[in-house]
């Protein structure tokens, strides 16, 4: 068992860790700085990801109990993940470093590999989507999946060598998280609403200009979820002002808050894909996206604006296993929640001046079910990917007739691999979609529709976000609301909304 002043060491150095392996993703994928050193930094703190500390760790949560039970948990979780990390730390520096190198040529100017799913979004012409996603797809296959399956392969092989059965149910130990379960909330919601599906989802892509479900590709998505028939609603100006006057009718100065950064700005190998850099909690936290134009570059903007708040709020005196660890569907809730605001149509028409919010509404509503049932379907499939002994040559067909099966759109196989996120994180999104929604029903109780312009109800939020992320999101609900995490909340809200 670690002693005292050992695991304190322990922390102080993962602490340092968390720092420097943050500033160098946000650096390398805001697209400032072309290096991703990743592996220098892996070698620094070597020790943290031990076999050796692992085992320990392990063996110390096997034995204790409550608080101390919980925290040296979240260390496990940390340490077999950074182990992972350290293990692989070449392929993922191969891999970032050989997506920010790549052009995609389907005829015309080559576009960055990164910059694919904006192209998509702009692009008006479905054909020529097809063929920037094909492009795309066949360098995925060429060049990139065999790397990601020799990670895919060699994380199995290390889950095994500590002696779990599988990768599934190392990360359900770790995390404390009942896979099957959130996997079975997930199909029960796909059933639940079936009937609905095509009646929300129907007009939404025929007012976006893409074919209805059955015909659509994923190749259309970007496009759908762009919505340009939207933008004079969400003007390309007013991201960050919006944003900024939305936190101060919670009672936040975003101006004021010198531990956050916003990084808006278009660069070449900049990620397409919004994130939240976090160096340190509170003190250091990024907001990082790259802006497409239209309702989109909302949606991105309040959902990582939602984790940099958080994050931003968190009690500095916290140890880092409740600042920096623990289960993410807390931190994911709370994205989703500032997030949907930019579908509230009180929001719309009192933030950004809407005079008819019904079209923005219905077609939020209609890209959150995409969403949600692609989620649902990824879980199932991620389950099938990490068990015992997955067929892999089997799966690429697998993952496509899953993710068509439940979305109703065509979909690729080559994005088998490179569509999965480490430790079951498709499972966080789904448990934080469902905890969103009670927050939200519980805001708007309180303090009404316009929740946004109380500055009480900035307060209720800050008191949650002190917090961190010391309880999973299942008792943190049960503790601030008295209720179950229970995804059927999610369904009623489109079975049992007008459509």
């Amino acid at each position: 068992m670690l002693a005292n002043l050992a695991l304190d060491d322990y922390r102080d150095d993962a602490e340092r860790f968390s720092e420097e392996i943050d500033r160098e993703y946000y650096l390398h994928y805001s697209g400032r700085q072309e290096s991703f050193e990743i592996e220098e930094i892996y070698e620094r703190h070597a020790e943290l990801f031990s076999r050796a500390a692992v085992e320990e760790l392990r063996a110390a949560a096997d034995v204790a109990e409550g608080d101390e039970r919980r925290r040296l948990r979240y260390l496990l979780d940390f340490a077999f993940q950074g182990h992972l990390g350290q293990a692989l730390k070449a392929e993922t520096t191969e891999l970032a470093q050989l997506e920010a190198s790549l052009e995609v040529d389907a005829g015309g100017e080559p576009i960055p590999y990164r910059a694919v799913p904006v192209a998509l979004a702009n692009e008006p012409n479905a054909e020529r989507r097809a063929a920037v996603e094909s492009a795309r797809d066949w360098l995925l296959a060429e060049r990139l999946n065999p790397l990601h399956r020799m990670v895919l392969e060699r994380t199995h092989e290390l889950a095994r060598d500590f002696g779990w059965a599988s990768y599934r149910v190392a990360c359900e130990e770790l995390s404390g998280i009942d896979l099957g379960d959130v996997a079975s909330q997930a199909r029960e919601f796909v059933a639940a609403t079936d009937y609905a599906y095509s009646a929300i989802a129907d007009p939404a892509l025929e007012r976006a200009g893409v074919p209805a479900l059955g015909e659509l590709r994923r190749s259309d998505l970007p496009r759908f979820f762009r919505a340009p028939g939207l933008d004079d609603d969400f003007g390309r100006d007013d991201l960050v002002p919006a944003f900024e006057r939305t936190l101060v009718g919670l009672g936040i100065d975003l101006g004021g808050q010198d531990n956050v950064h916003l990084d808006t700005e278009s660069r070449p190998t900049k990620s397409s894909r919004a994130f939240c850099a976090t160096p340190r909690v509170p003190d250091e936290v990024y907001l990082v996206i790259s802006p497409v134009g239209g309702r989109d570059d909302y949606e991105a903007m309040f959902h990582e604006g939602g984790h940099v708040e958080h994050f931003a709020h968190v009690d500095p005196e916290l140890p880092i296993e409740y600042r920096r660890l623990g289960d993410n569907s807390v931190t994911e809730s709370f994205a989703f929640l500032i997030e949907h605001l930019t579908e509230d149509p009180e929001w719309l028409v009192a933030r950004l001046g809407v005079t008819d919010p019904a079209p923005v509404v219905s077609h939020a509503r209609a890209v959150k079910l995409v969403m949600l049932r692609r989620y649902a379907a990824k879980i199932a499939y991620e389950l099938e990917l990490h068990g015992a002994a997955p067929p892999l040559n089997a799966m690429p067909a697998r993952y496509a007739e899953l993710l068509a099966g439940s979305t109703r759109v065509e979909w690729p196989r080559e994005s088998w691999l490179a569509d999965v996120d480490p430790a079951f994180y498709v499972a966080c999104y789904l448990r934080a979609w469902a905890l969103e929604t009670a927050w939200r029903r519980a805001l708007r109780d309180r303090f009404g529709a316009r929740w946004f312009e109380s500055p009480e109800a900035g307060e209720w939020l800050r008191e949650l976000w002190r917090q961190g992320q010391r309880l999973d999101g299942a008792t943190l609900l049960e503790q601030a609301l008295g209720e179950e995490l229970d995804f059927r909340v999610m369904a009623d809200e489109f079975v049992h909304s007008p459509v």
